[in-house]
């Protein structure tokens, strides 16, 4: 370890040796005595080793050793706030948008492609990247607005847990109960990787296995009609769709684009022991960490389809009378949350394990619940992770594991605690959708700066974006935007109150100004030259070593 700190010394103190030996990692971070004695790291101390393999173009013992980091980085679409879009998707219009949760996995997967490059060939997460590359004060706006995002979606995972544990008690354990119980557990779980890395990703693919069981359950009992599901699938079109529809597509995108998983993502793959010295096996390193990715989003989206295909067609166009005749004839005791009425019915986590219960039994609202907790409690972990690796980047903080993971708790623990207390476990839903608003609005803190650095050839070299990918990911970070943009202006003009509209206009002034602050600096490093006055992301080689230098300074 002192070894590589002294080379990453010498690196940094000679300009051509650092393009001619480290080619493949020319952003390091910089060496002082604190990091030549003691190793710092957060979720990997000890790095999985690739077996030698070189005679095959493709070899499963790789891809297993490669096999973790996409799982992980998967829990993230299938968090409670991803599951209750997908249950209310398929309450609201049946089949129909199918095809938007396709789409979004999909945009999904190219973009946690640039993360995972930008790990591998760099050496560095996004956060520390950032760190570097950007001037004090926009990084200090940059780790505000993504700490904003990872309160928002720890939130709706620990409070997920807590609905869970609720439905599994009967009522027994209040929602701050849950809260509490999670937290805990959470801290209990994330020192599993004391006992080595690969039995932490084991643990965590046992939880997606829980998922997918209880989730694939309830589909089997279901028994979805499997013409209407893959018409929904792969036609894009929504008959008869309204604003209903059209608002529950966007939270379809918003949920499953998630800010806080670009910078898990680039972190993890740095588990792995590759060689960035060596051009082909940063090549054969992306390659199987994009093939690991598709694996673990294909399964995600599975299971993301058990759930709007339940309650496609169990629940679509249901009203609040059907389900409090059923209730009443299988004697649950909560009927009281469907009143007798003709309107739709509305369903979140909560309501989505009940009316399960009603309809097919308690087994159904068991395994319901199971799946959430699983859901809620890998999302949890992952969630924590991710602000460890923020914190860490932008902070630069030097911690004890135990300082680093009560911090990034501490964080989320008091808004959540406050609205466990306040909030009723049968009326989350209005929360949920603020939480979602919340995230979307962080998306191009992410979004943007991924697009930027992996294409300076100053940081990826010839790994760098070429003009399609440009130009393409420009093209879906503007539409992800946009979408998110609407999905925050359609709850802002719902909220019919003119000091909200006010607040909102002024802190909307401030967030447009920092995003033209950051598609500037993208511009200047996909190419429009034109707009390179005084950028200090540039796209040119030679500026890195000044630019690096600066910030050491």
């Amino acid at each position: 370890m002192k070894e590589g700190n002294n080379e990453k010394s010498r690196l940094k103190d000679s300009p051509d040796e650092n393009v001619q030996t480290n080619q493949y990692s020319s952003i390091s971070p910089p060496a002082s005595p604190e990091a030549q004695d003691e190793p710092f790291s957060t979720y990997f101390e000890d790095k999985v080793a690739i077996p030698e393999d070189v005679s095959q173009v493709f070899s499963f013992r790789k891809l297993w050793a490669f096999t973790g980091p996409g799982f992980l980085m998967s829990i993230a679409y299938l968090d409670p706030g991803n599951i209750e879009s997908d249950l209310q998707s398929g309450a609201k219009a049946g089949f129909k948008l199918l095809w938007i949760l396709l789409g979004a996995t999909i945009i999904g997967l190219l973009l946690q492609r640039l993360a995972a490059r930008l790990g591998v060939v760099t050496g560095m997460h996004l956060a520390e990247v950032c760190n570097r590359q950007y001037p004090a004060v926009p990084r200090v706006i940059l780790w505000m607005m993504v700490e904003l995002a990872i309160i928002g979606s720890d939130m709706q995972e620990v409070i997920g847990c807590a609905i869970a544990l609720n439905l599994l008690s009967m009522g027994s354990i209040p929602l701050w109960a849950g809260v509490l119980i999670t937290i805990t557990d959470t801290f209990v779980f994330l020192f599993l990787d004391k006992y080595g890395l690969r039995k932490l990703e084991a643990f965590f693919g046992f939880l997606i296995t829980v998922m997918a069981l209880s989730f694939g359950y309830e589909y089997v009992l279901v028994k979805p009609n499997q013409g209407e599901l893959l018409k929904g699938m792969f036609i894009p079109y929504c008959a008869d769709c309204g604003p209903v529809q059209l608002e529950q597509a966007v939270g379809i995108v918003g949920a499953v684009i998630m800010p806080h998983n670009i910078y898990l993502h680039s972190a993890l793959v740095k588990s792995r022991d590759i060689d960035r010295k060596n051009k082909n096996e940063v090549k054969e390193a992306n390659k199987y960490f994009f093939i690991e990715a598709t694996i673990a989003l294909f399964i995600s989206f599975l299971i993301n389809v058990f759930v709007v295909a339940v309650f496609a067609q169990a629940f679509f166009n249901k009203t609040n009378n059907d389900m409090n005749q059923m209730c009443n004839e299988t004697g649950s005791q909560h009927t009281d949350l469907f009143p007798q009425n003709n309107e739709t019915l509305q369903v979140d986590i909560y309501k989505g394990g009940v009316v399960l219960g009603c309809f097919f039994g308690p087994a159904a609202l068991y395994i319901w619940a199971i799946g959430i907790l699983a859901a809620g409690q890998s999302s949890t972990m992952t969630g924590t992770y991710s602000g460890q690796f923020v914190m860490e980047g932008f902070l630069n903080l030097r911690w004890s594991r135990f300082a680093r993971v009560l911090l990034t708790r501490s964080i989320a623990i008091t808004p959540t605690l406050l609205v466990a207390i306040f909030q009723d476990v049968q009326h989350l839903t209005g929360m949920n959708d603020f939480l979602n608003v919340l995230q979307s609005m962080q998306l191009p803190f992410a979004l943007i700066p991924i697009l930027t650095f992996t294409s300076m050839t100053s940081i990826m070299n010839d790994f760098a974006n070429g003009m399609v990918w440009k130009i393409s990911g420009g093209v879906v970070i503007l539409v992800v935007c946009a979408i998110n943009i609407y999905f925050v202006v359609v709850y802002v003009t719902a909220l019919n109150s003119v000091l909200l509209y006010v607040l909102a206009a002024v802190l909307s002034v401030a967030y447009l100004c920092f995003v033209v602050y950051l598609a500037w600096h993208c511009l200047v490093a996909l190419g429009v030259s034109c707009l390179d006055f005084g950028s200090r992301v540039s796209n040119r080689p030679a500026m890195l070593i000044e630019e690096q230098s600066e910030y050491d300074s």
